[in-house]
Order: structure tokens, then C-alpha cells, then sequence
């Protein structure tokens, strides 16, 4: 009973390799469609004068 058991494990196991590789490539698309959307967000003209300002304000703060 103890062979087949193993067998039935690695069985599983073996099942399970691929759909690991699969797992990180919709994670590694999901990151980069994630940094894409940040990046078009970042470089925006709004987004830009606010970080421009807050950049400003504190470099003007007084010791």
C-alpha cells in the first residue's frame, strides 16, 4: 500500500509542474501591465506639475 501511495503522490506532483511556470508568467504580466499603466500615470502632465510642486514646497522649507 506504501508504493502506491508514493506513486499517487508523485503522480499529483508531476501534474502540478506546469501550472507552477504558468502561475509566474500571469504574475510577471500582470507586473509589467501594472508598471505600464504607473509609468503612463507618472508621466502624465498633471501628475508631473503636483510632484513638481511638492518637490518645490519642500525644498523651500525653512531651518
Amino acid at each position: 500500500m506504501a508504493m502506491f501511495r508514493r506513486w499517487r503522490e508523485a503522480a499529483r506532483g508531476a501534474r502540478d509542474r506546469g501550472m507552477t511556470t504558468a502561475e509566474y508568467a500571469v504574475g510577471t504580466l500582470a507586473a509589467c501591465a501594472f508598471a505600464a499603466v504607473l509609468y503612463k500615470a507618472v508621466t502624465s502632465a498633471t501628475v508631473q506639475a503636483a510632484l513638481r510642486s511638492v518637490i518645490e514646497r519642500a525644498v523651500d522649507v525653512q531651518f
